[in-house]
């Protein structure tokens, strides 16, 4: 039997440009981080910025800590380091804890004040100086970054790609997580059964019917999102990549449209016992771009993974800028050695024009935020405001 990679293709997305197509840079409020405030963060112990609304650029010599700083506003976003393998190494060395607070200012004039710590492995919330829960705090703060890692949105595995999704669509639509819950916990109890070798069908049953009605939510719910994005995405491709012609998205739920996953998860029981986990279902989802002119992704240059990268970062920005009312704050680690002159002039003018605000980092100040950026200049742990 295929893997289930193989057994659906790609749905696709081919967007029409349209007049009455949202313009992914054309909106005038944004959520700010007003303070910034980070302790047993990497190279800082203590650390407090009074940042501007606009564009905020961190400068100094490679290794002083810039980019973590950048870090600490994206885990109040998504729970997590934007560096791949980062989560032992966010807690200072020879500290036990770390904490990050921030006073978010949304463009309805609300003022949120967030805290997450961490002492060991989990993450611990405070949302205006009461307890909640993480996923509570990450819904009141909204960041995108592009980095230097951003390629693999394009050239990686399905997982990153997921998240980008997934995150989209937790901002968006409020029974998601839930939803994703309820999916997590019935795929856990089935992993335990193939892991034990069980093979009595009663035992299977209930919950592949919980992980079937909740995959056909998750899948509606990712697709709809993926729907009011591509005409927001043609439009930001079509600024940065003119060259490589039509856009269209293509879409793998992670398991057939042919019948029910109920039933593919009853016959993909064998296979799903010979590798002790559940084979298929919405986390082995995938989405991919093409476009007219490039068609697979190994017709892209690295140079045109991260543009599109770039693209698709700024494209989800103003899908939430139009369906929650505000940019979200936007984090862009080494400006300078991820793009080239002319492409840092455009992001930068489509983010002034959008008014949002901008965290930035370089060992230099580029030329294209200058005299518009409040300049911090970071070294040895300390970051200063230059005047």
């Amino acid at each position: 039997m295929r893997e289930p990679e193989a057994l659906e293709p790609y749905r696709h997305w081919t967007p029409e440009p349209s007049p009455d197509a949202p313009a992914f840079f054309v909106v005038g409020v944004a959520m700010r981080l007003v303070k910034l405030k980070i302790s047993s963060l990497r190279c800082f112990r203590d650390v407090e910025l009074e940042l501007s609304p606009g564009i905020n650029a961190f400068v100094g010599p490679n290794g002083a800590g810039k980019t973590s700083l950048l870090e600490a506003a994206f885990v109040l976003s998504h729970g997590r380091s934007f560096r791949s393998g980062a989560r032992d190494a966010l807690i200072r060395r020879g500290e036990r804890s770390l904490g990050i607070f921030a006073e978010v200012l949304h463009a309805d004039g609300r003022l949120d004040r967030l805290g997450m710590g961490k002492d060991g492995v989990h993450w611990q919330a405070r949302l205006n100086f009461e307890g909640c829960s993480v996923a509570e705090l990450l819904g009141r703060c909204a960041v995108v970054s592009f980095d230097p890692g951003s390629h693999a949105l394009i050239s990686g595995g399905a997982e990153e790609r997921r998240r980008f999704l997934d995150w989209g669509v937790f901002h968006v639509e409020h029974t998601f997580l839930e939803l994703w819950r309820r999916y997590q916990r019935a795929l856990k109890q089935r992993n335990s059964l193939l892991r034990n070798k069980q093979s009595d069908n009663a035992l299977f049953a209930p919950w592949e019917h919980e992980l079937d009605e909740s995959a056909a939510n998750i899948d509606r719910l990712r697709r709809s999102y993926l729907d009011r994005l591509a005409p927001v995405l043609a439009q930001s491709v079509a600024t940065l990549l003119p060259e490589l012609g039509e856009l269209s998205l293509r879409y793998r739920p992670g398991w057939s449209e042919h019948g029910t996953l109920r039933e593919q998860l009853a016959s993909s029981r064998g296979r799903d016992l010979s590798k002790g986990h559940t084979t298929i279902g919405p986390h082995r989802a995938d989405w991919q771009i093409a476009f007219a002119h490039a068609p697979a992704r190994e017709h892209l240059s690295r140079g045109q993974e991260k543009l599109t990268a770039l693209a698709c970062l700024l494209a989800q920005a103003g899908l939430f800028s139009e369906e929650r009312g505000e940019w979200p704050i936007v984090c862009i680690d080494d400006l300078a050695s991820e793009l080239d002159r002319a492409h840092q002039a455009a992001l930068v003018e489509q983010l002034r024009v959008a008014d949002a605000q901008v965290l930035v980092t370089g060992t230099e100040l580029p030329a294209s935020l200058d005299p518009q950026a409040r300049v911090f200049h970071v070294e040895q742990g300390v970051a200063t405001p230059l005047l």
